[in-house]
């Protein structure tokens, strides 16, 4: 982008925080919301700004195909990876209260270092240029999820069933971005604010803008075996068919549960937790692929 095009950018995005800061200025919580367009953010963006007690800020790099209208909600589209764009466009956000963050670089593999370094510098350039000027934060939620608890290597060659709650160790020697984005944001914080981390399994939600929109996925390859006329063929191997470890998270239960402990005084802590979000029973695609194509009315096969 040529410097005056970026300028102009950024001179925009100025003067639209300016505008909405002096809306609502009743609103007792003052919402970030980093990753806004995703699965969990746009349930975030939804459930906040219902609310009167509510002003809402979304950052995300596109801006939403369907945008929110709302007086309480304002669309900042910023490049995490370019400090200077964030500076122009994030210092000015002086009263927030709670920060979610809802994003992550995909950019490379998740088991490689540079995906550390990448998530890192994104993470670090947003607290840099907010945390100096919200004297008000109260929370800070960051979103990882269940790999927390396993290699990334691949499946474990042991087939028993393993239940992880909040308090199981890290996978040693293992390079894992949540990790990485833990110890940032504790550090970031040194005790004077409060954080959370949640854990979610597989996502299940609805977003134009993820690039792991799961559902959305399952619903083309659907209609186009209904269109066709063809079989709806399950496309992974038999070890995945039969995995027996798998969780779901309905997206609009895991933004209830980062409000929840955001909003919640006697769960919040200086001290950081930990909360896995899951729906709860565990499946295999192999128990529930017959009812997902009864759903879809396409035929699938009996091998």
């Amino acid at each position: 982008m040529a410097a005056k095009e970026f300028h102009d950018e950024a001179e925009a995005a100025t003067n639209k925080v300016s505008v909405n800061r002096g809306r609502e200025v009743d609103a007792k919580n003052v919402a970030v919301i980093f990753g806004v367009t995703g699965l969990v953010g746009k349930e975030l963006a939804r459930r906040l700004i219902s609310t009167a007690n509510w002003k809402v800020y979304g950052i995300a790099r596109k801006p939403e195909i369907t945008a929110i209208q709302s007086s309480s909600y304002c669309f900042i589209s910023c490049d995490l990876l370019n400090p200077l764009d964030i500076k122009r466009k994030l210092t000015l956000l002086e009263d927030v209260t709670h920060i979610f963050w809802v994003t992550w670089a995909s950019q490379f593999a998740s088991d490689m270092h540079k995906c550390c370094e990448q998530n890192k510098a994104m993470m670090c350039n947003a607290l840099n240029a907010i945390l100096p000027r919200a004297k008000a934060l109260k929370h800070v939620s960051l979103q990882t999820g269940m790999k927390h608890y396993v290699s990334l290597q691949g499946l474990p060659e042991e087939k028993q069933v393993r239940f992880y709650d909040e308090e199981c160790p890290r996978v040693s020697k293992s390079n894992n971005f949540y990790y990485v984005l833990e110890d940032l944001l504790k550090e970031k914080l040194a005790g004077k604010v409060a954080w959370s981390v949640h854990r979610p399994g597989l996502l299940l939600g609805s977003s134009h803008r993820s690039l792991y929109n799961f559902l959305g996925c399952l619903c083309v390859y659907g209609a186009v075996c209904k269109h066709l006329n063809l079989p709806f063929v399950f496309g992974g191997t038999r070890e995945i068919w039969e995995e027996y470890c798998l969780d779901g998270s309905d997206s609009r239960l895991v933004a209830e549960q980062h409000i929840w402990v955001a909003t919640n005084d006697d769960i919040s802590s200086t001290k950081g937790q930990a909360f896995n979000a899951i729906n709860g029973p565990r499946f295999t695609w192999k128990e529930i692929w017959p009812s997902i194509g009864k759903k879809f009315g396409v035929k699938v096969p009996e091998n």
